[in-house]
């Protein structure tokens, strides 16, 4: 089968299809034929180097975390009810907690996942829809819950048409908030307004956070931050006092940085993004569930902006890395 293999650490011309043996499926797991390979943010700081702090993964491997597809074998101890299903689900190893530790071996036609991590799609959701909402729609889930949207609240959005943020500024939506949508450029700016943005702000102009505060009338009640760095630093000072600032993303290499002393005295709520597990046990696979549904019924809905081949990853990561991705990137054998 083809799969896309990192050989060695480097930009994104490191990442070249090859033919590989096709993988089987052990105890307890499934094998997938994949009609969508899931590409993040973090792959391409993984296949940089950069991230090895937090995610052990050496070359030679097969990057991505998570695909769609139909399932057509299962292995010993499985679920036999699981063949043909469409599903999506996680492709890396588990922790200890069952969770997918690396996202490697995604990038592929075949796939390997544990039963306990499948999904299956439901009727009405398209598989690319499906796999789009799979890692960036929990993400959304969890950032509304540490949010705690409230109807005619103002609520700024950095990286408002990202994987995340694009559903964020959704989710806000439907919770009644008036939502901002910060973002670089006329067409992420429109495509937030599209998804529900009440107002767009363009955060490579210098007075973004003026603007901010005339539109808020002194600071957003929420913000929620998918940029990171030094925007993410900036947007804090643009939450009001007694808000929620909401900090997940780190497109420019860093989470934001927060002076919890100004919050407390502010008294505003920091949160970061190992604050966003669920209190309840709730676990990805569950959130999946959630956020399929509520894409089944028709109130929210991803935005897939670029979608190639396995032969043009490369391009994909270029894409990301260059901010040129409107929503979710997704691979397709």
């Amino acid at each position: 089968m083809r799969a896309v293999r990192v050989d060695e650490f480097g930009g994104p011309e490191v990442l070249v299809t090859r033919e590989v043996p096709d993988p089987r499926p052990g105890p307890g797991q499934v094998l997938v034929e994949v009609t969508g390979a899931n590409v993040m943010y973090l792959d391409t700081l993984i296949r940089s180097g950069r991230g090895t702090d937090h995610f052990p993964v050496a070359p030679p491997y097969v990057p991505g975390g998570g695909v769609s597809g139909r399932v057509v074998e299962a292995g010993p101890e499985t679920d036999q009810a699981w063949l043909g299903a469409e599903v999506v689900g996680e492709t890396g190893p588990p922790d200890g907690d069952g969770e997918a530790s690396v996202p490697v071996n995604g990038y592929a036609e075949r796939a390997v996942l544990r039963q306990e991590s499948l999904v299956r799609v439901p009727e009405g959701v398209g598989a690319h829809e499906a796999l789009a909402l799979m890692t960036d729609g929990a993400t959304a889930l969890l950032l509304e819950r540490a949010a705690r949207f409230t109807p005619d609240s103002w609520v700024l959005v950095l990286a408002a048409t990202g994987g995340a943020g694009s559903l964020t500024v959704q989710l806000a939506r439907l919770a009644g908030a008036r939502v901002i949508g910060a973002a670089r450029g006329p067409e992420k700016l429109a495509l937030a307004r599209e998804l529900g943005a009440e107002e767009v702000v363009d955060y490579s102009e210098p007075d973004w956070l003026e603007r901010v505060g005339k539109i808020t009338g002194g600071g957003a009640d929420v913000v929620v931050d998918g940029a990171g760095g030094a925007l993410g630093t900036a947007a804090f000072a643009a939450t009001a006092d007694g808000g929620r600032f909401v900090s997940y993303g780190t497109p420019s290499g860093e989470f934001a940085e927060v002076d919890d002393a100004e919050a407390g005295r502010r008294g505003i709520t920091a949160l970061g993004l190992f604050d966003l597990e669920p209190a309840d046990g709730t676990g990805k696979r569950d959130l999946t569930r959630l956020v399929l549904e509520e894409a089944r019924a028709g109130r929210i809905r991803p935005h897939v902006g670029l979608t190639l081949p396995l032969e043009r990853a490369a391009e994909a990561h270029g894409a990301l890395e260059g901010r040129r991705v409107l929503g979710k990137a997704l691979l397709v054998p």
